[in-house]
C-alpha cells in the first residue's frame, strides 16, 4: 500500500481529504484512481466502507491546495467531487462547504501566515477560475475553530467563517445566463414540456417547480431516496439542462458531469420565515442540507425577474434571500446588477463554520 499525507475536515455540511499539491504524485492523472480508492469508491453498496467517504455526495469530496501564482489569490485550490458508486471523479464545478474550510486550511499548514484577529485569505478556485475570499478568527497566527455560531444541518456551534465569491456569474460555463434567458421550456422525454431556469453562479444550476414534477417541495430526503422513478426524471431534466447550458455535448455525455449542473426544485413559501423552500438533487442522490453553491445560485437567480424562483418570492425585492431546506433555514447575500440589459451577479456572501478531524497518512 502507498500512503499520502492528508487532512480530514469538515466544511460546513461536507466533509473532505485535503491535500496539500507538493504530497500528491506529479503525474496528475494518476489522482483520480488514488482519490477514488482512499474514499472507497466505487461502492456498490453505496457505503464507501472501505475508504474515508460517507457514502453520500457530502462525504465524498476530495480538495487540493497549493500556493498560488495569481495576482489576485493568496492559494489554489481544486475540488474534486467523487462518485460513490462508480468509478468517476468530477472536477468541473466547485464545492461551496468545503470551500469554507480552504482558509484555515491553508492557515494550519502555514501556506498563508496572517496577524492580529480577523484573516482574510484570498482562494482561488481553479475549478471555477474565480476568486473567493475567506474572512474568519485567528488567534496567535492560528484559526480560532470555537466559537457560538450556528448552521443548519451540524450539531454544536464554532467560529463563523464569512466567504465572499467574487464576479461568481459563468463559473462553469462562461456566462450568467449560459443560454441568454431566465426562463425557457426544454422538452424531456417521459417528463413532457417542462419550465427551467438555467443559471450558472458559483456553479451551473437548473430550477424546475416542484409541482410540475409532481411534488410538493416539502419531502425530506428519506422519501426521495425512495423515489426511484422521480430520481430518474430529474436526472433526464438534469441532462437535458446539462447539454442545452453547453456543458455535455450531448445526453450520454451528460453522464460523465456527476456534480453540474445541480438540479433544485423550487417551492414557494408564502407568509413563512423563509422566502422559499428547495430541495437539491447532487450527484444523484437528495441532498440532506443545501449545497453553498447551489443556495448563492439560487439567490442570484432570486433576483432575476422572470426566473422560477423570482415567481417563488413573488417577485420581491429581497435584500437577503431566505431558504428552506431539510435541515432549516439559511440566508444569503447577492449583489446583482441588469448592466445595459445584461444581468451581472456582482457577489455572493453566506456564513459557514469548520473545523480539522485529523492530520495524518491516508492509504491508498
Amino acid at each position: 500500500m502507498t500512503s499520502y499525507r492528508a487532512t480530514y475536515m469538515r466544511g460546513g455540511t461536507s466533509r473532505a481529504l485535503i491535500f496539500h499539491e507538493k504530497d500528491l504524485p506529479a503525474d496528475r492523472k494518476s489522482w483520480d484512481a488514488l482519490f477514488l480508492r482512499a474514499l472507497g469508491s466505487p461502492d456498490h453498496y453505496g457505503r464507501q466502507l472501505d475508504g474515508m467517504g460517507g457514502g453520500i455526495s457530502s462525504l465524498s469530496k476530495v480538495a487540493i491546495v497549493r500556493p498560488s501564482t495569481h495576482p489576485h489569490a493568496d492559494i489554489d485550490y481544486t475540488f474534486a467531487q467523487v462518485s460513490v458508486t462508480e468509478s468517476k471523479v468530477d472536477y468541473k464545478g466547485n464545492c461551496g462547504n468545503i470551500s469554507s474550510a480552504i482558509g484555515p486550511y491553508a492557515v494550519l499548514q502555514r501556506l498563508c501566515s496572517v496577524k492580529g484577529e480577523e484573516a482574510c485569505i484570498r482562494i482561488f478556485n481553479t475549478n471555477t477560475q474565480k476568486i473567493i475570499h475567506s474572512h474568519f478568527p485567528v488567534k496567535n497566527g492560528m484559526p480560532e475553530f470555537a466559537g457560538k455560531f450556528e448552521i443548519p444541518g451540524v450539531s454544536g456551534t464554532g467560529a463563523p467563517i464569512r466567504l465572499e465569491f467574487q464576479e461568481p456569474g459563468g463559473a462553469s460555463t462562461g456566462k450568467l445566463l449560459p443560454t441568454g434567458k431566465v426562463c425557457e421550456t426544454l422538452t424531456v422525454e417521459g417528463v413532457g414540456s417542462i419550465e427551467v431556469s438555467m443559471v450558472d453562479a458559483a456553479n451551473a444550476c437548473v430550477f424546475i417547480r416542484a409541482r410540475d414534477v409532481g411534488m410538493t417541495g416539502k419531502e425530506m430526503p428519506i422519501e426521495l431516496e425512495t423515489a426511484k422513478d422521480l430520481l430518474i426524471k430529474l436526472d433526464l431534466i438534469r441532462r437535458h439542462a446539462s447539454v442545452a447550458m453547453g456543458i455535455a455535448k450531448d445526453l450520454e455525455d451528460a453522464k460523465n458531469y456527476i456534480a453540474i449542473p445541480y438540479i433544485g426544485i423550487v417551492s414557494d413559501s408564502p407568509g413563512s420565515a423563509m422566502d422559499f423552500e428547495m430541495r437539491v438533487i447532487a450527484s444523484g442522490q437528495p441532498h440532506k442540507a443545501l449545497p453553498l453553491t447551489v443556495s448563492l445560485c439560487s439567490s442570484v437567480t432570486a433576483k432575476l425577474p422572470g426566473s422560477i424562483i423570482h415567481e417563488a418570492v413573488q417577485g420581491k425585492k429581497l435584500s437577503e434571500v431566505r431558504i428552506g431546506m431539510p435541515s432549516g433555514i439559511l440566508t444569503l447575500d447577492a449583489q446583482v446588477e441588469n448592466k445595459n440589459g445584461h444581468w451581472i451577479a456582482h457577489s455572493g456572501s453566506f456564513y459557514r463554520t469548520a473545523r480539522p478531524l485529523f492530520v495524518g497518512d491516508v492509504f491508498t
